[in-house]
């Protein structure tokens, strides 16, 4: 690294501190495995003082604000795509691509405030969009930056105080990003909590709160659902998926392994989006099974720092142990070899399906003989978060994604980024509840409040 690690800090009512409660896992190196830190969670009683300063907040975020703390976060991104790289073992290629929205999560923010989001009038009654109240925002270890920084930035937008915590696991980025909010917004209106499991049953469970944005997996989701549940507070979920593609009859060999080889490795198999499904014409299927293993056994292994990396390590030993578990007593077959040290994992195709989500470069094979068997399969599950078809008539293959029952379905594509900056990213089944998006997230942290005259609109029908 260019730059040092920084210390693990909490920022709580105005403060800079080191938190209080050690919670027994030692950070790694995930490129060696070496411990480098320890994970570290603030104390009950300043999780409660900072639930208790987000309460009485009163500060007022303008576009301006967040266009300052965008143009304070553009210095300090090059650090902060290796804090994410360091700490998750993505490659630097990788998190370096991911700048663009951390510093755009608040200039996209401060346009759409800008734009009248925030109002919403028709024909002489009021109508605005207000904050609800201090927003959780509940951040994972795959892409903490990113993922904290467009939360935070639509709650503040909203005018919400903000409460920031990310996973135990990577808890870095969120420093020099907090350093940037801190210096801009009114007092109380954002603070960083550190912490795991524990800190994040708090928060939740607090009627302070009145609005939580949690992306994670699916019993966290579920707890979070059921702490708000009886407070009757909405809850922004998004969880895990175990996505499908469909590559139809018509496929192009290269393009099909292609886009299999991406969605099974980008961000090392760490992301919700990643393929879980891989679904093949029979007839194809060993042909297929080649041209992405070609793909995959030409990746370059290496620590995520180096800029020549393709795929890197897990985000740390206990998750290495959780995906060797996942494959326990099934037939499957790796791709590449690996470094010795540190938490590699080489990417895996596993005969059969896979009915869960292993959250690392792990898919299920299926076959299928005609296309509606196809759908049947990727529609067997209970996720539906992403799916995709490859195909070289692209009108046929649209129509297969009409059928898949998922949020957000590409065709021909594999980018981790959305289809359309402006479109939502919704969560069906298992996969979460509710939508995130460009505008879906800010609208996500207000109510409206409806104010006019009776009188002054009437509906005339013939």
């Amino acid at each position: 690294m260019t730059g040092e690690l920084p210390p693990i800090v909490e920022f709580i009512d105005g403060e800079w501190a080191t938190p209080g409660v050690d919670l027994g896992v030692a950070l790694e190196d995930p490129a060696t495995g070496t411990p480098v830190a320890r994970a570290l969670a603030s104390a009950p009683g300043r999780v409660d003082r900072a639930l208790a300063v987000a309460d009485g907040a009163t500060g007022i975020i303008t576009p301006e604000v967040l266009d300052a703390i965008a143009d304070d976060l553009e210095p300090r991104l090059p650090y902060i795509a290796e804090l994410d790289s360091h700490a998750t073992g993505v490659p630097i290629r990788q998190t370096e691509l991911f700048g663009v929205i951390v510093a755009g999560a608040f200039r996209l923010a401060a346009a759409q405030v800008r734009a009248g989001i925030l109002r919403e009038d028709r024909e002489g009654i009021r109508v605005r969009r207000l904050p609800l109240g201090p927003a959780l925002c509940l951040v994972p270890w795959n892409a903490p930056a990113p993922m904290a920084a467009h939360k935070v930035a639509n709650a503040l937008a909203a005018g919400c105080p903000v409460l920031l915590k990310v996973s135990e696991l990577a808890p870095y980025s969120a420093i020099p990003l907090a350093q940037a909010i801190a210096e801009h917004v009114p007092a109380g209106m954002f603070q960083l909590v550190q912490g795991g499991a524990e800190t994040g049953a708090q928060l939740v469970a607090d009627p302070r709160v009145k609005a939580v944005s949690f992306t994670g997996g699916l019993a966290g989701g579920r707890s979070v659902a059921t702490a708000s549940a009886p407070l009757l507070r909405p809850c922004q979920l998004e969880l895990g998926g175990n996505n499908p593609l469909i590559v139809l009859p018509d496929a192009d060999t290269e393009t099909a392994a292609r886009i299999a080889a991406e969605l099974l490795t980008t961000l090392n198999g760490q992301w919700c989006r990643a393929l879980g499904r891989l679904i093949l014409p029979a007839d194809r299927a060993g042909e297929l099974l080649d041209a992405i293993g070609k793909r995959l056994g030409d990746l370059r292994f290496g620590p995520p720092l180096d800029p020549g990396t393709e795929f890197g390590p897990l985000v740390h030993s206990r998750h290495l142990r959780t995906v060797r578990d996942a494959l326990s007593g099934r037939g499957f077959q790796t791709y590449g070899t690996p470094p010795q040290e540190g938490n590699y994992f080489p990417p895996a195709l596993v005969e059969g399906d896979l009915t869960e989500e292993v959250f690392g470069p792990v898919a299920g094979t299926l076959t299928y003989e005609s296309v509606d068997e196809a759908v049947h399969l990727a529609n067997a599950l209970p996720y539906g978060l992403e799916g995709y078809v490859c195909g070289t008539d692209e009108e046929s293959a649209l129509a297969v994604a009409q059928r898949i029952r998922a949020g957000e379905v590409k065709v021909n594509g594999s980018s981790v980024m959305s289809l359309h900056l402006m479109t939502p990213r919704p969560a069906w089944g298992w996969s979460g509840l509710g939508e995130e998006g460009t505008g879906e997230t800010l609208r996500f942290f207000t109510g409206a409040r409806v104010v006019g005259v009776e009188g002054r609109f009437a509906l005339h029908t013939s």
